[in-house]
């Protein structure tokens, strides 16, 4: 249990009669779990946590605002580590295209695909993919959400990046929510490109990234390592770039086949290697001495009918933390959900409720770099929760397509 800190006297509000997952784990207890406790806010952050029974001692409770939860489930809030959200248009018809039989490499090849959306995206202004994209992310918000990365990678060249991850920065100033950008102009092939990829990676080390670093849009930078997209060699460049600007780097990797994108990620010390459905023990041991988390991406399997799953198992024995998100994107999981992809993450890959809970919390801040701050109730962290009208937490993966938020608080503040 932890103790009050020093300014606890100071208190600006307090939770009570909550059942706390604080997400500070045990092997006994991997969620942190205890009933009839308490949690206290202080300037937007966890000055104490404990049982009811120790709060009458506090003295920060005399001025505190008090919120009865009533005996509901409170957890840190909800963290959507991997999504594209920023975009405009979508691609309904090209579901149904896959539905008739065309496979998605044909689809991209008839100019379907990820270009469709970047010439879409091109064309919309940044008011444009704000309108467009908020309703996204308020329903992500409305299941508790508090902190959600977004990408770049609909643009594909300088301008048409610089406006996606403007977007994004606007959207976390005009909503109570966490934004954390990723730069992923590595996401495919521009047609002003076309045959000269080697070209456009030199364009995006030396014009495109610093670009966005001069205007203190990146967070973190992406790429995606696959067959049809850019190779290992072309994303150690990338990679190598953004350590000379002193950037985390991620990456979407063996998500189609294996092209040891994984190993890559690690080898810089990455923060997640993203989709790893053909990751390999090779893979999962880098990644477990890098401490790169290892982020599920459920929707697009399910959506894509994939049948390869990602090495669970693998990533147990090594210890390789696992982190849970939609991929939020147009194309191949067009959902804005998380709670939904809780389910499909413990149904179709088999992670327990406790991994599942974990993923969206804990290790989803890891996978952004942001756990000293972020994922647990811990005293200093940042007061970001969701209260849940549930008598169970087993009920947020289990309960397909509902929504048992009671309430949002954000920076000590309900919303």
């Amino acid at each position: 249990m932890q103790q009050p800190s020093e300014n606890s006297n100071e208190w600006d509000a307090v939770w009570i009669n909550a059942h706390l997952a604080t997400m500070e784990s045990t092997p006994e207890n991997p969620l942190g779990l205890f009933r009839d406790g308490a949690v206290a806010v202080k300037d937007g952050r966890i000055v104490w946590v404990g049982p009811m029974s120790d709060l009458r001692n506090q003295s920060g409770l005399e001025h505190a605002q008090v919120h009865d939860c009533k005996s509901k489930w409170l957890t840190p809030g909800l963290i959507d580590s991997h999504t594209h959200l920023v975009y405009a248009g979508n691609r309904a018809k090209e579901f149904a295209r896959r539905l008739a039989g065309e496979s998605y490499a044909e689809i991209a090849a008839s100019g379907g695909g990820i270009m469709s959306t970047v010439s879409a995206t091109r064309a919309a202004s940044e008011d444009a993919l704000i309108e467009q994209t908020m309703p996204r992310l308020e329903r992500l918000m409305g299941e508790g959400v508090t902190t959600i990365e977004i990408k770049s990678g609909y643009g594909l060249d300088t301008k048409n990046e610089l406006k996606m991850l403007r977007v994004a920065r606007r959207l976390g100033e005009w909503q109570k929510v966490r934004i954390r950008t990723s730069f992923l102009a590595a996401h495919a092939l521009p047609p002003e490109f076309s045959g000269r990829a080697d070209d456009y990676i030199t364009h995006i080390c030396e014009e495109m990234l610093p670009a966005a670093v001069e205007e203190g849009l990146v967070d973190a930078v992406d790429g995606f390592c696959e067959h049809l997209a850019f190779s290992n060699a072309q994303m150690r460049r990338v990679f190598e770039a953004a350590r000379r600007h002193k950037l985390p780097v991620k990456l979407h990797a063996e998500q189609l086949s294996n092209q040891h994108g994984a190993e890559l990620v690690a080898e810089f010390g990455g923060l997640s290697a993203d989709h790893i459905e053909y990751l390999d023990e090779a893979g999962v041991k880098a990644m477990a001495a890098a401490g790169t988390v290892g982020t599920l991406l459920p929707a697009a399997f399910y959506f894509l009918r994939e049948t390869q799953k990602p090495p669970i198992d693998l990533m147990r024995e090594h210890g390789v933390a696992m982190a849970v998100a939609t991929d939020s994107n147009p194309g191949t999981a067009p959902i804005e959900t998380l709670l939904l992809t809780l389910n499909m993450a413990s149904t179709c890959f088999g992670l327990t409720i406790s991994e599942a809970l974990l993923g969206v919390t804990r290790h989803a801040a890891k996978a952004l770099g942001a756990e000293e701050q972020l994922g647990s109730l811990t005293i200093g962290k940042v007061a970001d929760f969701a209260v849940w009208n549930v008598s169970d937490l087993a009920e947020l993966p289990y309960r397909i397509g509902a929504n048992p938020l009671s309430s949002r608080v954000y920076a000590g503040q309900r919303t």
